[in-house]
């Protein structure tokens, strides 16, 4: 069988890093293509280099465009505004676009959705197997308790993580917003700060821990009078996001265009 060729976008990061070393590890793929930002002072070396492994004889490159004409898929867990340049890069070669990046706006997810007419757009905020089934499970306690039961989603990163809440808290929820038949953009609350008053029933709460090396680890409490049910995923290890993206890029061969999710990869719901 022949390997499917990825390039990783932003090879030179946490996450970079994480995904280079899960194409090599894996048996069906191969890292053949890897980008970072110009300026950046990973341009020009090897990702087998940078991961203190031996050369690999891919050259990090600050130019993306020549690598979508010999590779099947990339990874991007880059930030939106570079994202969005990849989508339209990955639209105009029909390849396979795995992206983990958070902190769309509105408008970049309506560039993403035209991007998605031509390449195989796979997208979640977390790519990890548990947390997407912690997704499910979050829509169905949702939409299985009433409004009696307020829901909070509390999250911690790393002291390095630039957006907040997390794009894995967002998909949270989104789903707990499903599950009760509601708009998390009219009903969510982000900050309290001061003389708040009262918690409005029915809202969705927000909190952002930071500090420490912390992978990511989130927690939806449906907080009801006398009692609550919590339910958490804690996350060791980055591993577990890149092995996801891979699984992602294998099911999205020739899947053909779509904006697809993790959820769809898993069959899960």
């Amino acid at each position: 069988m022949t390997k499917m060729r990825l390039a990783v976008m932003g090879a030179g990061g946490r996450m970079g890093r994480a995904l280079t070393m899960a194409a090599i590890e894996n048996e069906l793929t191969e890292i053949a293509g890897a980008t970072e930002h110009q300026g950046s002072p990973f341009v020009g070396q090897d990702v087998g280099t940078i991961n203190n492994i031996d050369p690999k004889g891919v050259i990090i490159t600050d130019d993306p465009l020549p690598l979508f004409t010999d590779i099947d898929g990339i990874l991007d867990f880059t930030n939106p505004k570079a994202t969005l340049k990849f989508a339209e890069l990955a639209a105009q070669a029909r390849i396979v676009h795995v992206i983990g990046t958070t902190g769309f706006s509105s408008e970049d997810e309506t560039k993403l959705e035209a991007a998605s007419r031509h390449a195989t757009i796979i997208r979640a905020g977390n790519m990890s197997l548990g947390v997407n089934l912690l997704t499910a499970l979050v829509k169905k306690v949702a939409s299985t308790l009433d409004e009696n039961f307020d829901i909070e989603i509390v999250e911690m990163h790393h002291r390095h993580k630039v957006d907040a809440p997390s794009g894995t808290s967002l998909m949270l929820g989104k789903a707990a917003a499903e599950g009760r038949g509601i708009d998390l953009g009219e009903r969510s609350v982000r900050v309290r700060d001061g003389i708040t008053g009262a918690r409005n029933k029915g809202d969705i709460g927000f909190g952002s821990l930071r500090g420490g090396s912390v992978a990511g680890d989130h927690t939806v409490i449906f907080a009801g009078d006398g009692e609550r049910i919590e339910l958490t995923h804690k996350a060791d290890d980055r591993s577990i996001f890149s092995k996801g993206a891979i699984k992602a890029a294998l099911w999205g061969k020739d899947k053909g265009p779509g904006l697809f999710s993790m959820q769809d990869v898993l069959g899960i719901s």
